[in-house]
């Protein structure tokens, strides 16, 4: 756990929030004093530091996390939170809901303006110099972890606001109304400036943090893996070409703020900063994840089926602190209160203290349906799979006992699937490692897991989500809870960059298929071209030598791989599909239903609503249109 605190000397200053105002707009300010004080010595300017990192986003903030939008998660009535209000459709532009351009204020921590973030890394970008007792190379490595940064939120806003102002240094207090009054600039002028200025701090910055007390800063791994993930979606369809939703939005000027006309090279561009990222990751020892921890004891038998042991590999990926395939980390010093870890831990039948256990995030049936078969194809592809009587109920065989309860029933939907799913989701009569335990899990109304009378805490699904929640992780006490980095970006996800850029610039190939593989061999299911290759298990054999089909099952594989982690809702947008996915209802079984006939129905327990094209780009709050009149309001808001 000591790797847990690295970050925490860093962030757990950042409560000053050094020289914050309240817009967005980046002046100087009037303080130098101030400034000549706090970089006088490196113990001070180290809170200047400290600010910059303070302004990370945080997804394990159950009300300040991205996670929760998108069609994977959902939580009763009740519960809703932030993300899940406004992808029912109750975002607006006079109180816009996880604006990251003006900030917001959230329940456990909520979050300040990016811009404000911006000024934050400029100011000490001007001033660090002034600091007497560092070297030259030291101050040139803070430059670039401000500058990384720097270019970091400026992409957060790209992908939310599309066209946004640049600022790269801050505005003098002498500045005209009109210097002030900053202008959007287009889309891809705002990706060249983020990569430029990711490339420029890649150069001081150091190879790759290692110390205990340094993890979570940015080096020149975590950049170049994030220089991947721009370069990707600046490819993608939503800013590439993309006519259909943007050739009316125009500048004061009347220039277009998105290119209309589609370049496959950004394609290329992003296929060969994957593969930097990746090679720079290898080069320093990080590699996709296998548990090699204790096994308790619970488990000593089970453990040796490798369908047990691929389970491990993929839950502990993300909540083992600090492992082998995690690039970069969100360390943040957080309180265990509101957590997204907190939400979704199950409550424990035999505890009276349920403090850190609150059973309410529940991932939808649509996630349920989204992961493979044991095969490693799409439960409606896979011939031995009996997909039009999913819902049904059947016995549990004896060969099935290592995911769920021999003896008992449960859906057909819930058996013969993949790792991946087991180690992610909690369903009735299944197994769930939990509390440090192994539970025989019951979810139907009044039973052990599920609903009781008068309580807002239930999985309104049937589902639970286990992959976010570390098995050891005890609630009924706060301090119980075993804590970990949020996830920023992993290797695995690199793997998954490259296979779409590659597919998409030329087409399938085996350096597709290679790096597809690398994630499915460690989530224990068969290669690619095995799978797709077989006339007797799929019903579409060879659709992975079409770059169409290919392109279906990358982007399977993606949702499935990076489940919970806050890429769902970004990935969807980029590739245009969120007016099909977002606009349906949330479906899962009647959990208040005692009988097993009863319980095994569909019903809608909750709806989304996408207006497309608005919806794609995030409202700018109406005030700070007031303040700047050079700003234009995203489309249809």
């Amino acid at each position: 756990m000591k790797h847990y605190k690295a970050l925490q000397r860093i962030l757990i200053l950042a409560v000053l929030s050094v020289f914050s105002c309240n817009d967005y707009l980046d002046i100087v300010p009037d303080r130098t004093q101030e400034l000549s004080l706090l970089f006088n010595r490196k113990e001070t300017a180290f809170n200047a530091l400290a600010n910059c990192y303070h302004f990370l986003p945080q997804n394990d903030g159950v009300y300040s996390t991205y996670v929760l939008a998108s069609d994977e998660l959902t939580t009763p009535l009740a519960k809703e939170t932030n993300a899940i209000k406004f992808m029912k459709g109750e975002q607006s532009v006079s109180d816009p809901k996880l604006s990251l351009w003006s900030g917001y204020n959230a329940t456990g921590r909520g979050q300040g303006s990016l811009w404000q973030g911006i000024r934050s890394c400029n100011i000490l970008v001007d001033n660090i110099d002034l600091v007497i007792d560092m070297n030259q190379q030291e101050k040139n490595e803070w430059k670039a972890e401000a500058e990384f940064l720097k270019a970091y939120y400026h992409y957060l806003l790209l992908i939310n606001y599309g066209p946004i102002p640049i600022v790269d240094v801050n505005i003098p207090i002498s500045a005209s109304d009109e210097e002030v009054r900053v202008n959007r600039q287009p889309v891809d002028d705002v990706v060249a400036y983020i990569i430029e200025t990711i490339d420029d701090a890649i150069t001081n910055l150091p190879t790759r943090f290692t110390g205990s007390n340094d993890m979570g800063r940015v080096d020149q791994v975590i950049a170049k893996a994030i220089k991947s993930r721009v370069l990707l979606f600046s490819a993608s369809p939503l800013f590439n070409g993309n006519s259909e939703f943007y050739s009316g939005f125009l500048n004061q000027q009347g220039n277009t703020f998105f290119n209309l006309n589609y370049d496959a090279q950004k394609w290329q561009l992003a296929a060969e900063a994957a593969q930097e990222a990746i090679d720079a990751a290898l080069d320093q020892g990080i590699s996709l994840y296998q548990y090699s921890g204790d096994v308790p004891t619970f488990d000593t038998f089970n453990y040796i089926n490798p369908f047990v042991q691929s389970q491990y590999d993929y839950r502990h990926t993300v909540t083992d602190p600090w492992n082998s395939e995690l690039i970069w980390g969100n360390s943040s010093p957080v309180s265990s209160w509101w957590k997204l870890q907190a939400g979704s831990l199950m409550k424990s039948p035999s505890s009276s203290a349920v403090e850190a256990a609150w059973q309410w995030i529940a991932p939808t049936l649509r996630m349920a349906e989204l992961y493979y078969t044991k095969n490693g194809l799409p439960i409606e592809n896979d011939l031995t799979f009996d997909y039009s009587n999913r819902y049904d109920v059947t016995p549990i065989s004896f060969m099935q006992r290592y995911v769920a309860q021999y003896g008992q029933r449960t859906a057909i939907l819930n058996l013969e699937r993949e790792p991946r799913f087991y180690a992610s989701l909690a369903f009735d009569r299944g197994l769930g490692r939990s509390w440090g335990e192994l539970w025989n899990l019951k979810m139907r109304k009044g039973e052990a897991h599920g609903r009781f009378a008068n309580t807002s805490d239930y999985l309104t699904t049937g589902y639970g989500l286990k992959k976010m929640v570390h098995q050891d992780s005890e609630g009924d006490a706060y301090n119980k809870i075993i804590d970990y980095p949020f996830p920023i970006i992993r290797l695995g996800e690199l793997y998954l960059n490259l296979a779409e850029a590659l597919n998409e610039a030329n087409g399938p190939s085996q350096m597709v298929y290679d790096a597809l593989n690398m994630v499915r061999s460690r989530a224990g299911i068969p290669s690619v071209e095995e799978v797709w290759s077989d006339a007797s298990l799929t019903s579409d054999p060879g659709r992975h030598t079409s770059q169409d089909g290919l392109r279906d099952i990358i982007r399977q594989e993606r949702l499935i791989e990076l489940s919970f982690e806050g890429h769902r809702y970004n990935d969807i947008r980029r590739w245009k599909l969120a007016h099909e996915y977002f606009s349906t209802p949330v479906r899962g079984w009647s959990v208040d239903e005692e009988t097993e006939a009863n319980y095994y129905n569909i019903i809608d327990v909750g709806v989304r609503s996408f207006n497309s094209p608005r919806d794609y780009l995030h409202p700018i709050k109406f005030n700070e249109l007031t303040i700047n009149p050079n700003l234009i309001q995203n489309p249809g808001w």
